[in-house]
């Protein structure tokens, strides 16, 4: 140890011992810009000054962050997509170099980022993991006395003595996340990475997750499931193109990600759009949603939408509320919310039936109902009639990702007709700190009783 980082460790220790809290991670001021050239001529130019003028346009993925990371801490780095999330965690493990600001890091890490990226195809597992431990900095003999756990956690069997080239991409990551698991980090830094493998093996990476928060390890931690973000986090830092926009509680900042996801889809830029979006009730919503074209209320469409029907009916405007009355793919479990549905009639229908379906991602209905089933009188319908349908409930579904459908049915003269459907238009997302079997929650109330 120099003596830099004597006194830097000593530091550290009198902090501690104060009860002061010690920064594990300091992100000062960071920012990372990317030249973009028109062509590829222009980059030579330039590279070769060959050219007085500027030739390319200015990217940056992070534009002046600034955060910390106490020890024991689990904080989560949320955004949409190229917000810069995975740029920061690249910058703090050293893949890659900022264009301006400072990081300093106070402990050994652990990055679960793209898993396996150190691996040489060419060696043995048993090889891989000696390579990857002296990669981070451990002696073979640090190195042998983790083995054991590695081996068991990844559970490829006799493959560890066979080629990476052999493995099957389910394997390769086992072991890949294995390694990167099973070092004893003081920092765990993960990207997305818990889900890999099968369902049983993702369980024994969120077990081991829990382990490490359990033992007070600081996690940084970057994920799109805001359920796993509200469970383990205890804060949270909302980044939107490169801007670190809040960091608070989880709860507050999953609500503030929720309105930027529909203030961007409507096309807006600042927090004052996100004010007045709020503030709008769903009718007017709607409107305002309407008046731009919007089928969806501003939430995200999906591309591969399946719609079809006799065109009897058409449903101009589908959305999914929260309790509040605000527009929102993201529902935490069990509250209140509502789906919207806005129909108008381009012939007579004597017998209109309305109706939504949950899909999970397999493709499998997972609950839904109709007008019929729920015993709801709807009356024929004349052209031009013009109809909103809410339907209110409470959302008792597991945690996760989820599909919503939305069709307007019906009999003419005694046959069954489909006027208008819309398969898997809107991906709905249940924010749940709790998980249990299955597909949705009983609620179960539990008592305990002893006897002797």
């Amino acid at each position: 140890m120099s003596e830099t980082e004597k006194v830097l460790d000593g530091n550290v220790k009198e902090q501690e011992s104060s009860g002061k809290k010690v920064a594990a991670l300091q992100v000062t001021h960071l920012s990372k810009m990317y030249r973009l050239y028109d062509k590829p001529s222009d980059r030579l130019k330039e590279a070769l000054g060959l050219s007085r003028q500027k030739r390319y346009r200015e990217l940056y993925a992070l534009n002046d962050v600034s955060f910390v990371v106490n020890k024991g801490e689990t904080v989560g780095i949320i955004g949409t997509n190229g917000s810069g999330k995975s740029t920061i965690l690249k910058i703090i493990t050293g893949v890659l170099s900022p264009t301006a600001g400072d990081v300093k890091v106070n402990g050994r890490i652990s990055a679960l980022l793209e898993l396996g990226a150190g691996f040489n195809m060419e060696y043995t597992g048993m090889e891989n993991v000696y390579l990857n431990g002296t990669m981070m900095g451990f002696s073979r003999e640090e190195i042998e006395k983790r083995v054991p756990e590695i081996l068991a956690f990844a559970d490829i069997g006799d493959f560890i003595n066979q080629p990476c080239k052999t493995y099957s991409s389910g394997m390769f990551v086992r072991l890949a996340f294995a390694v990167a698991i099973n070092i004893d980090p003081e920092i765990l830094i993960v990207d997305e990475a818990l889900s890999v493998g099968d369902v049983f093996f993702q369980a024994k990476c969120y077990h081991k997750f829990e382990e490490f928060k359990k033992q007070g390890k600081t996690i940084l931690f970057v994920s799109h499931d805001l359920g796993s973000i509200s469970k383990y986090c205890d804060r949270v830092i909302l980044l939107n193109k490169g801007v670190k926009m809040d960091e608070g509680n989880p709860k507050e900042i999953v609500d503030l990600y929720k309105k930027l996801l529909v203030h961007i889809e409507d096309g807006g830029e600042g927090t004052e759009g996100e004010n007045e979006q709020e503030a709008l009730s769903p009718e007017e919503q709607e409107k305002r949603a309407m008046e731009t074209g919007g089928l969806t209320g501003g939430l995200p469409k999906n591309p591969n939408t399946l719609e079809y029907g006799e065109g009897h009916a058409s449903i101009v405007y589908v959305a999914t509320m929260d309790a509040a009355g605000n527009v929102t793919s993201s529902i935490e479990k069990g509250t209140e919310f509502s789906i919207r549905m806005r129909v108008k009639f381009n012939k007579d229908v004597s017998e209109p039936i309305f109706a939504y379906t949950f899909k999970n991602l397999q493709g499998t209905e997972i609950t839904g109902t109709n007008t019929m089933f729920e015993g709801i009188p709807v009356g024929p319908r004349k052209a031009g009639d013009d109809i909103v349908i809410t339907f209110r409930q409470k959302m008792d579904l597991q945690g996760g990702e989820y599909l919503l459908s939305f069709g307007c049915t019906g009999y003419m003269d005694g046959d069954f007709r489909v006027f208008h459907r819309l398969y898997d238009i809107l991906n709905v997302t249940c924010v749940s700190p709790k998980n249990t079997v299955g597909f949705y929650d009983m609620n179960s109330q539990i008592t305990t009783k002893l006897l002797n």
